[in-house]
């Protein structure tokens, strides 16, 4: 296809042919130029419409303006804030029950045993406390992590805390601590010497005696594994248990026994039945702590309010 005109005075013919690929050329131009303007008439529209309509901009896609990206940004400092100052506060407790915790040791574990406690008093490291930080623009992934790391630290040393906690208190359970009486009793007879019920002479009394009716249960004192539960003509239906630290504690003058030579039981469980039996006056328990072939006072190992 050809196009012909004639221009000026002299009536000069000019010609142009217009094939195909012209025209697909012109065409593909066009539509670029159209689409390079579209484009920049759409960007120019939704800055226009986000700076003046918000809500157009959100249902256009969830796009912020620069005031709606601050304000998310302050919400988020305020959140960050507020954790910090919770791990603040739950370190303070923690401190607290750190302490309450050593004060309780101190009054379950018996003197004669203290200097033994697992672990001990020996605590040391820099203080690291935790502290609600400063947000400025532009830290705040970087606060987001280190407060990510101070709840990673904070739960390490409280896991910490439990498991010399659990530690010590599995220790103390093999230890003669408890009262081997269940229920009502009266403490007839104290440790030492004393005048003997059956010959009026002064005598070394190595336990201590529980007043309480026939039937009242007996209880371990502390874990432990049984080595002797049978008859004494002394003690009458006696059990004996062994304990760690090289203890072992006599339970005498039942009136039944519970459990036999080699089995293994637990502080509180019950293992006899308070009775009269062998060289005794009156139902009561007889209670003795031995160590290492030497008796203690079980007075000295039961623990008391300071």
């Amino acid at each position: 296809m050809q196009l012909m005109w004639v221009s000026g005075p002299t009536g000069r013919v000019r010609k142009i042919s217009i094939t195909l690929r012209t025209v697909s050329i012109a065409i593909g131009i066009f539509a670029a130029f159209l689409i390079a303007v579209g484009g920049i008439l759409h960007f120019v529209g939704l800055r226009i419409a986000i700076e003046a309509r918000p809500e157009i901009a959100r249902a256009m896609g969830g796009v912020l303006t620069q005031a709606e990206q601050d304000k998310i940004e302050d919400s988020y400092k305020e959140r960050l804030q507020l954790i910090q100052e919770k791990l603040q506060s739950t370190t303070d407790e923690i401190v607290q029950i750190q302490k309450l915790k050593d004060r309780f040791m101190e009054m379950a574990t018996p003197s004669a045993v203290k200097s033994q406690i697992p672990g001990g008093n020996a605590k040391g490291g820099p203080l690291k406390l935790v502290s609600p930080k400063k947000i400025n623009d532009g830290d705040l992934i970087t606060a987001l992590d280190e407060s990510l790391q101070d709840v990673s630290s904070f739960k390490k040393s409280v896991e910490e805390i439990n498991a010399l906690w659990a530690k010590q208190l599995a220790w103390l359970n093999t230890l003669p601590t408890g009262t081997p009486v269940k229920g009502g009793y009266n403490l007839s007879s104290g440790y030492g010497l004393r005048i003997d019920p059956f010959t009026q002479a002064m005598a070394k009394h190595e336990g201590l005696d529980f007043a309480a009716p026939v039937g009242t249960p007996i209880i371990a004192s502390a874990n432990g594994v049984i080595s002797r539960a049978g008859w004494d003509s002394q003690y009458g239906n006696v059990v004996e248990i062994n304990h760690a630290e090289g203890f072992k504690t006599r339970y005498a003058h039942a009136s039944q026994l519970l459990v036999r030579t080699g089995q293994t039981v637990k502080k509180g469980d019950v293992i006899a039945k308070v009775g009269n039996t062998g060289r005794s006056s009156g139902p009561h328990l007889h209670y003795e702590v031995i160590r290492a072939g030497a008796h203690i006072n079980p007075a000295n190992m039961m623990p008391r309010p300071h």
